[in-house]
């Protein structure tokens, strides 16, 4: 039993041990309901026929045109993201139980027994008042969190797919180097096309799936992290 116990610790360890020196990796979409959702074919629409004056027309309907929709709608498309994060969130919990007790018992009169066994006890002592109990209990419990996020970016992000149900799947990346660091913004999602605004814009509001990375690596990002050699300690002690 104890083995197994050290077996199960020492695969948790090793588990934990990959994740030295790395960000926590997001979960992924890809065979979630959320996946198989986006992936199920709509059913088929009633397309009219084309008629002759559709090739006649002075105007075109595509995104070359002066009057064409230039949103993005297709793969290789770009749109812009806008990220514009101000979260706050305050949580406070109180418990407070309390429980007294008290008990007494003897016995005064039973068949003269209890005078007989007076003789013998101690000066003082009595059968009559046998036992006497008082029990106590108090507990407290007061607990808080409080939160607040802030955060405004902006980033470009390209259409990598487009799913059946006519969902787009997008993916953007930033890098910007100053000095020695560089700082990272990754955004990756779902979004409809009608969610879309005219100005080929949308909120992370409307990102189904969202994963939202801001971060960086550089000389500072690495001197605020513990070295490898204190990770590794902090998973490996048990205390």
């Amino acid at each position: 039993m104890r083995s197994c116990m050290i077996l199960t610790l020492a695969l948790a360890g090793c588990a934990k041990l990959e994740q030295v020196g790395r960000a926590p990796e997001f979960s992924g979409l890809e065979g979630t309901d959320q996946h198989y959702a986006m992936y199920a074919s709509s059913l088929p629409e009633d397309q009219p026929p084309a008629t002759v004056s559709d090739g006649s027309s002075l105007w075109t309907g595509g995104t070359q045109s002066l009057f064409g929709d230039r949103r993005a709608a297709q793969r290789g498309d770009i749109l812009t993201v806008v990220i514009e994060i101000d979260d706050s969130a305050s949580i406070s919990n109180s418990t407070g139980r309390s429980r007294s007790g008290e008990q007494s018992g003897g016995i005064p009169d039973l068949l003269g027994i209890p005078q007989r066994l007076n003789e013998s006890l101690p000066e003082g002592a009595s059968m009559g008042d046998a036992f006497d109990m008082n029990s106590s209990t108090t507990f407290k419990g007061q607990g808080s969190v409080a939160r607040k996020e802030k955060l405004t970016l902006r980033i470009a992000a390209t259409v990598i797919e487009e799913l059946p149900n006519g969902v787009l799947k997008i993916e953007g990346q930033q890098e910007v180097r100053v000095n020695f660091e560089m700082r990272e913004l990754i955004v990756t999602g779902y979004v409809r096309p009608a969610d879309i605004s005219r100005q080929n814009e949308i909120t992370y509001d409307k990102i189904a799936g969202a994963r939202i990375a801001y971060g960086g690596r550089g000389q500072i990002t690495d001197m605020q992290q513990p070295t490898y050699g204190q990770q590794v300690a902090d998973i490996v002690m048990p205390f």
